[in-house]
């Protein structure tokens, strides 16, 4: 859903610029509005929401320039001259090129490089193919065309080049920088972040990659359906299971008493003054044998890192926070994942009570 939001949000800032710059005429403005604030509350995006702006923005890239980066490279792909795309240009002799022909690539690029620091990208852009065309193998004309294309907005076509760069010399550092930026620059921070950490495997002290792997890291956007691929929670081993010889029976019928004695033995199973909703106070938990037993146990195997990550124990816990109180036993046994939880917790507790005798 994060990918959508993010072109919704493109969407709706294009429109309302559209009614700030007067493309949309003055009796259009209010029925534009309307439409903006429906397509907004049918997929979840607020633009009043800085903190969510922040979160799902492309800038400094927007649905114009996309588009228009689009249509470029479809257009380039298409026409007969597609062969000699950025990336695909190739030397006009299959033999090495000779001295005479480097040292006239390097006066090309010395022009696309005068070219550049006087912000003249197309003349740029042609003199680096200019120096291509003589010398292919120097990784530096691609990475410097891959500079003037960023430089013009075409971020597609200077992605092409990277990469053309690296695959003639992976070992060319700037290449993975330049990588990095068009895909940043694309709002693919994904894509930006691999390229920035490929390049730092072959620089690690590299400042300006790692800086860029930290921008890009910073604006990836968590997939909505993180807990969807999450393991279960692994069910506790059973001490003891030899002895009692029906550690099954533990894990489940056994397993959810074991959990109903220990919070009544906490003061939340409707006995002994905590109610039924009653939270124990901090002391009652950290004295209570059962409660330590079961944490050493749940610290040595994982369980309570997966534990804190689930999403049934982060709701519990984000309603006592906001003063909603304990769930009462009831509800807690009518959560599926929790009851699985009580039976991995009554495995503990019976396998124990077996090991005993």
């Amino acid at each position: 859903m994060s990918n959508k939001q993010r072109l919704v949000l493109s969407i709706i800032d294009f429109l309302n610029q559209s009614i700030q710059d007067g493309t949309v005429k003055q009796d259009d403005k209010e029925s534009l509005e309307v439409a903006i604030q429906c397509i907004g509350e049918a997929f979840g995006v607020d633009p009043t929401d800085q903190a969510q702006v922040d979160r799902l923005s492309v800038k400094p890239a927007n649905l114009l320039s996309i588009f228009d980066v689009f249509l470029k490279t479809k257009d380039k792909l298409a026409s007969p001259a597609g062969a000699a795309a950025p990336a695909s240009a190739t030397p006009s002799k299959s033999s090495t090129p000779s001295a005479s022909d480097k040292a006239a690539a390097e006066k090309h690029k010395a022009t696309g490089n005068a070219h550049m620091s006087a912000k003249k990208y197309d003349d740029a852009i042609k003199a680096y193919t200019e120096a291509i065309a003589l010398d292919a193998t120097n990784p530096v004309y691609y990475s410097n065309r891959a500079a003037a294309y960023s430089s013009k907005g075409e971020h597609s076509s200077a992605v092409l080049d990277a990469e053309k760069a690296i695959e003639v010399d992976s070992s060319f550092v700037k290449a993975y920088h330049r990588l990095g930026h068009a895909h940043y620059s694309l709002g693919d921070f994904k894509e930006a972040a691999a390229a920035f950490r490929r390049g730092l495997e072959v620089d690690p002290n590299n400042a300006s990659l790692k800086s860029g792997l930290q921008n890009a890291e910073a604006r990836i956007v968590p997939d909505d359906d993180t807990y969807d691929d999450m393991p279960p929670l692994d069910p506790a081993p059973a001490r003891g299971a030899g002895a009692g010889g029906n550690a099954d029976a533990g894990a489940g019928a056994g397993g959810m008493a074991g959990m109903a004695e220990m919070l009544r033995n906490m003061g939340m199973g409707g006995g002994g003054g905590g109610g039924a909703g009653g939270m124990p106070d901090l002391a009652s938990l950290m004295n209570n044998p059962m409660m330590m037993q079961m944490a050493q146990q749940m610290m040595q195997n994982g369980g309570l890192e997966r534990l804190m990550q689930n999403p049934s124990v982060a709701n519990m816990m984000n309603r006592m926070q906001s003063g909603g109180g304990m769930p009462s036993m009831s509800e807690l046994m009518s959560d599926p994942t929790l009851r699985d939880l009580a039976g991995q917790f009554g495995a503990g507790g019976a396998g124990g009570g077996a090991g005993g005798r």
